[in-house]
């Protein structure tokens, strides 16, 4: 359902996937909650930022899943940041966290990810409080032990020498 929405609208000019992800996931999640076809097919849309893509970087999890990318369509792509995104929430049941919502909530664990990350909430692992040449140095964080706390710009230099 996702894909049939989206897909005959990423020809628009200048419309990405992530822009159409963010725009229906909220009109299909706010609109009518009794309506299961929209609120399945919105809880399963996610919009991967720099915030999301680098998280999943430098907590190692690109590494581990063999999925190292730059920021970008790659995202998208089967095996990148989305893909990595829906497989976790298929092992979540989301009504923990929203019993009103769906079990399979892809959308709730991407914008968690973002809140984690964003300035505006969390503000823990954001690239404008952590110096991205180097492993980040926040114990503080409650991720700091199983993170492997991967500086980004090394990623960056290494997908630009491929």
């Amino acid at each position: 359902m996702r894909q049939a929405l989206l897909e005959p609208l990423c020809c628009i000019h200048g419309v990405s996937s992530k822009v159409l992800s963010m725009a229906f996931a909220n009109l299909l999640l706010g609109a009518d909650p009794s309506r299961e076809r929209w609120v399945t097919t919105g809880a399963s849309m996610v919009a991967i930022d720099t915030l999301v893509h680098n998280w999943l970087h430098r907590t190692g999890s690109l590494r581990r899943l063999g999925a190292e990318h730059g920021y970008g369509p790659a995202c998208y792509r089967l095996g990148g940041c989305a893909s990595i995104i829906e497989e976790t929430a298929r092992r979540i049941d989301a009504r923990r966290f929203c019993p009103d919502g769906p079990a399979f909530f892809p959308r709730l664990l991407q914008k968690a990810i973002w809140m984690f990350c964003a300035e505006a909430h969390l503000g823990i692992c954001n690239g404008n409080r952590i110096d991205d040449r180097d492993r980040c140095t926040q114990t503080g964080c409650p991720l700091f032990v199983s993170c492997e706390r991967l500086p980004l710009r090394r990623q960056l230099a290494e997908v630009l020498a491929r």
